[in-house]
């Protein structure tokens, strides 16, 4: 049967802690956490003899509070976590948070601008210490609300990408990188934010469709005219050519002549190139190489000048009257003056079109050339991609490996500068001859005259890509770097496949000779609304599960999370599953309660099979697969088929079965009784320690009232024993299929749940005899004492039940409604069949409405022979 893992005895069966009548998780959970952080239960040594199990925390952003996606990821970590744990492996949950260059100096220039100041009036090195000051005063609060949520980390070894360690380790990694030639620095479009006023990667840009205008421009005169058209009209100032495909028979006598730019005097070729798509516009195209990434290729390939028209601000800065405009009121201006000379042909507006803007601060991007420093990823991208092709690592669901492989095969170079003050500053040094000096974390810097530093900080990826093992120490060869390297899984969203996880495997792969950060990726999909929309504060649906969790409580929050987690698929929620969640947490305390208020308990051995009833058996039986079911899926990330099994057996088979096939045997005393009481401690004791990873507050508290233990943080997980007993099960599953028909039956006959009438069991041939009076409980049949006449007979699970309804119901009010609805099923049926019969109807109707109507005819022929056996089950007369 299931293993006791229990060392010593329990106390006696009446000696249990009292448990309050109801219960509240505000009373329970704070203190609860408290108490499992004192004891050091979530810490993890890196002496232990035991097997390592390391799952990092994808490191929220110092700026950041809790959020429903948070909490989702945070409960399958936790969950994860806690059973390892349990099994015995030497546990490290790592936690920490990462610095958000950009959002961080974000919330604090905003700060200083409340007093009327910018981090230019401070200076470098002392807004660089107002950020740490905020940080110690207002960042990190994310970390109180895990501690809410039970999130089970080490919170001694906690790290910000910011402390020293990390800092040593960014620095060691960029320093090999650039002696590897891994790193450069190189003159290229990048995509720039006029308001966040840095360089951002291309995966932090939002594109969404705005109103523009697309107006057709006429550059040159007569026959040597072309026509382009644009939505910039405001780059044209920076055209250095116009371009067409070589084989456009328009164009081909144009090609290497110049012709004029209007509004600027300037003459620029006509190029061919086969980038242009002669079938798009009028087949020309306007290039401005330093302000589209691919006129900037155009411009590579046919030697063209970069003419840089706008300063960071995106205010132009061309001499002439356009200078000093925002590049919108240049828009404006230019497209005026254009239409003043007769310059333009077309005019659309508005005009939907795609556009990419900040992340952040979702101010529309600019293209821009710009010098910065970038990480040539071939070498480190294709390394990523064979760990995965080669079975080093695995990711789950496997059908996010394509969208792995899109990103690793086809990586442009990561350009790695951002022109922030708050980040890891960029470790190069410039001499006053010219000289470049990259310096490691054990180097001194060059000093004297003229020796200045890089000003620009390092992406934030770039440091939360060594989040795997400069966590543990790294550059350093610390025991925790041998003992948790590489991590187990990483757990986290598809969102951040290419931001994240794809930089830590080319990060890992290459620091570590070759070892890649993590055996297998699970990545799990993102929350949302209970009709499947994006939450967003914008569309009025957006939800602070603290709210949810001062309400229902941590587990019911937890439990909802974890119920809809398919690996790979977005999770929909609204606030009435999570009360749903709460019921269940109410049910395992009432049920728990009841329990030990009649004896439950683990002392001793289980009695031998031979000695134990037909029930104690089948839930015996039924809880050794349970434990091989959801051990199963756990090892498959299947949260969601892991907690709906849990709740089924635990709702379903334990309490609601279980329990009441079993209050009559308490009732009656004696062996049979104490034996029950045994086994329904037992299988309390596994159902708790299966459940409690996934809530383990309520688990906790009452799993230690059961047991006398100390805690279920640090109880062995349940392991499957093998026993199993077909044979009490099928017998079992026939109590439940009587019992259930008989239910249904008075229902629909329109009796009371609690109202009694007499009944005869015929049980001959069956092995239902036993359970007579469990079976009678839980039907309210009363014994078929002197002058019982069955008025309905109800054959089922070879027992027949006979009742005699005569004076439980009105017969004749009761007749005449079932005819009713009887005559409505059968119109309904007349009306489908006769549609289905329609060849006309068929032929023109679509699928899904004959599909509809089929449905139909099924349900009305199902509640024909439905009412129809109530109808004669009723008493005649």
């Amino acid at each position: 049967m299931t293993e006791n893992t229990q060392q010593s005895p329990a106390s006696g069966p009446n000696s249990h802690p009292e448990l309050p009548t109801q219960y509240t998780p505000a009373d329970v959970e704070g203190q609860l956490y408290e108490r499992w952080v004192e004891r050091g239960y979530f810490e993890a040594d890196a002496k232990s003899d035991k097997a390592p199990f390391t799952v990092v925390i994808p490191p929220p952003n110092v700026t950041g509070s809790l959020h429903l996606g948070h909490a989702f990821e945070h409960t399958l970590i936790d969950a994860l976590t806690r059973r390892k744990r349990m099994q015995g492996f030497e546990t490290l949950w790592q936690p920490g948070m990462d610095h958000a260059g950009i959002a961080t100096q974000n919330v604090v220039e905003r700060e200083l601008a409340k007093e009327g100041k910018s981090r230019h009036d401070l200076g470098r090195e002392a807004f660089v210490e107002r950020v740490w000051q905020w940080k110690a005063e207002s960042g990190g609060q994310i970390s109180g609300q895990m501690r809410r949520l039970g999130d089970g980390v080490a919170w001694s070894r906690e790290r910000f990408t910011m402390d020293e360690g990390l800092s040593k380790a960014v620095q060691t990694i960029f320093k090999k990188l650039y002696d590897d030639e891994l790193i450069y620095r190189a003159e290229r479009i990048i995509n720039w934010c006029p308001r966040c006023l840095t360089a951002i990667s291309d995966i932090e840009v939002e594109y969404q469709d705005d109103d523009g205008e697309l107006v057709s421009i006429r550059y040159g005169d007569g026959d040597s005219s072309i026509v382009v058209a644009t939505t910039r009209a405001e780059t044209m100032l920076g055209d250095t050519a116009v371009a067409v495909h070589p084989d456009d028979e328009r164009y081909r006598h144009l090609v290497g002549t110049e012709i004029e730019l209007p509004l600027t005097g300037r003459r620029i070729p006509v190029v061919a190139d086969e980038h242009v798509d002669p079938e798009f516009g009028t087949g020309a195209v306007k290039v401005t190489p330093a302000h589209d990434p691919n006129d900037f290729e155009i411009g590579q390939r046919h030697g063209l000048p970069n003419l840089t028209i706008m300063d960071e601000h995106a205010v132009l800065t061309v001499h002439g009257p356009f200078q000093g405009l925002d590049r919108l009121e240049a828009r404006s201006a230019i497209v005026g003056a254009l239409r003043a000379e007769g310059r333009i042909v077309a005019e659309k507006r508005p005009y939907t079109h795609s556009v990419g803007h900040c992340s952040r601060c979702k101010t529309t991007i600019e293209p821009r050339l710009s010098l910065q420093w970038w990480v040539r990823t071939g070498p480190l991208a294709k390394a990523a991609g064979d760990a995965v092709r080669d079975g080093r690592v695995k990711i789950h669901p496997e059908d996010m490996s394509k969208r792995y492989f899109d990103w690793v095969d086809n990586m442009h170079d990561w350009c790695i500068s951002r022109q922030l003050w708050w980040g890891h500053r960029i470790p190069i040094w410039y001499g006053p001859d010219g000289e470049v000096v990259c310096v490691g974390p054990d180097e001194e810097p060059p000093s004297g005259e003229g020796w200045t530093q890089d000003s620009d900080v390092l992406d934030t990826w770039f440091s939360s890509g060594l989040w795997p093992f400069s966590t543990l120490g790294w550059p350093e060869r610390t025991e925790s770097v041998e003992k948790f390297y590489p991590n187990a899984v990483l757990v986290t969203g598809y969102d951040i496949l290419f931001f994240w996880v794809v930089r830590m495997m080319m990060f890992g792969l290459y620091a570590m000779d070759g070892t890649p950060p993590f055996h297998t990726i699970a990545l799990h999909g993102m929350v949302r609304d209970q009709f499947g929309k994006k939450m967003s504060k914008s569309f009025g649906n957006a939800v602070n599960p603290l709210d949810w969790m001062d309400k229902y409580g941590s587990d019911a929050l937890r439990f909802t999370l974890a119920r809809g987690a398919n690996p790979g698929v977005d999770v929909p929620i609204g606030e009435d599953w999570v009360q749903g969640s709460r019921n269940f947490a109410n049910k395992i305390w009432n049920a728990t309660r009841f329990a030990l208020m009649n004896g439950a308990t683990v002392e001793g051995e289980l009695p031998p099979a031979e000695q134990l009833r037909a029930e104690d058996r089948w839930i015996l039986s039924r809880l050794n697969s349970v434990v091989a079911e959801v051990d199963a899926y756990y090892e498959d990330y299947q949260f969601a088929k892991l907690s709906d099994t849990l709740f089924h057996f635990a709702w379903d088979e334990v309490f609601d079965w279980y329990v009441e096939l079993s209050k009559t045997t308490f009732a009656k005393g004696g062996a049979a009784a104490d034996a029950s009481r045994r086994v329904l401690g037992e299988v309390l004791d596994v159902t708790l320690r299966l459940l409690h990873p996934v809530v383990p507050f309520v688990t906790d508290t009452l799993w230690t009232s059961l047991t006398g233990q100390e805690s279920v943080v640090i109880a062995a997980w349940p392991t499957d024993s093998g026993f199993r007993d077909p044979a009490a099960e099928r017998e079992i599953e026939t109590v439940q299929q009587v019992v259930t028909e008989v239910r249904r039956f008075r229902s629909d006959q329109g009796l009371q749940p609690g109202q009694r009438v007499p009944a005869r069991l015929d049980l001959t041939g069956t092995a239902l005899a036993p359970h007579e009076d469990a079976m009678r409980s839980l039907l309210r049949l009363q014994p078929a004492g002197d002058g019982f006449t069955a008025t309905a007979s109800l054959p089922v699970g070879g027992a027949t039940v006979a009742l005699d309804l005569s004076g439980a119901i009105d017969v004749a009010a009761e007749r005449k409604r079932l005819a009713k609805d009887l005559a409505a099923a059968e119109k309904d049926l007349a009306q489908t069949t006769a549609k289905l019969g329609n060849e006309a109807f068929l032929a023109k109707a679509p699928d899904h409405v004959v599909e509809k109507i089929r449905t139909r005819k099924a349900a009305a022929e199902a509640d024909i022979e439905r009412i129809s056996a109530q109808l004669a089950a009723l008493p005649q007369g």
